[in-house]
């Protein structure tokens, strides 16, 4: 009876999650097509911000409640699920342009970031250090790491205005929109308390390490709303606002999501994770940049076809079915 409670309660979280991720993203956009931002611009940040309230919602609530591996495996399965599963299955629905300026600046920049993480997160061996831990110091590294994202997006918005380019009309009025905003915002924070609390103690009965259900259940929970996303740019092939929002989210998350939480409440010690899980995480970030310079078919943009999407789906499931089947014996 007590799983099916939580199991209850875990679906109610993200329903709540879900909801509250699509109107927040809704009045967002709102928001910013009043201001005349365009869509790049609106995927990099609103949306990619906005999508990626739920892992922060969810990383905030794990530290309160002593659970580091939810939120370090939140972090790390986010970014391989946004990355080989989502823009994956974007491929595969239509080949996605990417704008030579993503390949040269925006793709290299989550590299470095993304590296960034794993050399601040492998502690092991260096100084004498035994065991692996991300620190209030490397926590303040990658929030300065956002600053110069921010710095770009900035400069973005300068050259945006320059060119005065056309961008679409408001779906909502501004007043609306706001209230979307703060609506989308509760939805997003309540969710997330029932899914931390629900998917702990799941793990706890079943004997489910925090590790697996945060790489799983926790990281898909919270990466459906970059999922209806991005289907939704690529049937409409909307490139821009697809990988802007990949780009953007990843981003957000290793800076925000994880760094925001560790900066506020201190030093975490990981337990549970592998160096496959670091592994697939920078790995996903090269393969994306790997294949949109691979495709580059003018001097203006690359492309991803179907069957580097294919590619990058395969190497998600080769990495799901290892995780799911080390769980299972």
């Amino acid at each position: 009876m007590e799983i099916i409670l939580q199991i209850t309660l875990l679906v109610v979280g993200f329903i709540f999650l879900i909801k509250g991720a699509d109107w927040l993203v809704s009045g967002a956009s709102s928001v910013a097509s009043h201001f005349k931002v365009s869509k790049q611009l609106i995927g990099l940040t609103i949306v990619a911000f906005g999508t990626g309230a739920p892992e922060l919602a969810v990383s905030i609530s794990s530290l309160i409640n002593g659970n580091t591996d939810m939120l370090l495996g939140n972090v790390m399965g986010s970014n391989i699920i946004n990355i080989l599963l989502l823009i994956g299955i974007a491929a595969v629905i239509h080949p996605i342009y990417i704008k030579k300026t993503t390949i040269s600046k925006e793709l290299p920049l989550l590299l470095l970031i993304s590296t960034a993480m794993v050399v601040l997160f492998l502690d092991m061996g260096i100084a004498g250090a035994d065991a692996n831990i991300f620190s209030r110091g490397d926590a303040i590294i990658c929030i300065l790491l956002f600053a110069i994202f921010v710095y770009y997006i900035l400069n973005m918005v300068k050259q945006n205005r320059k060119d005065k380019k056309a961008v679409e009309k408001p779906k909502y009025k501004l007043g609306l929109s706001f209230i979307m905003v703060l609506v989308g915002l509760i939805g997003v924070v309540a969710g997330s308390q029932l899914v931390v609390n629900s998917a702990s103690t799941l793990a706890a009965m079943v004997g489910i390490s925090d590790r697996i259900i945060a790489l799983t259940i926790v990281a898909f929970g919270t990466s459906l709303p970059e999922l209806v996303t991005t289907i939704t740019a690529a049937r409409r092939h909307e490139n821009e606002l697809l990988v802007g929002n990949i780009i953007g989210s990843n981003i957000f998350n290793i800076c925000i999501v994880l760094g925001l939480p560790v900066a506020i409440f201190g030093t975490i010690t990981p337990g549970s994770f592998e160096l496959v899980d670091i592994i697939m995480m920078i790995g996903s970030s090269i393969i994306l940049w790997m294949v949109a310079r691979s495709g580059e078919d003018d001097g203006s943009s690359g492309v991803i076809c179907r069957s580097e999407g294919l590619f990058m789906l395969i190497i998600f499931a080769i990495y799901y079915g290892y995780i799911i089947y080390g769980a299972l014996i």
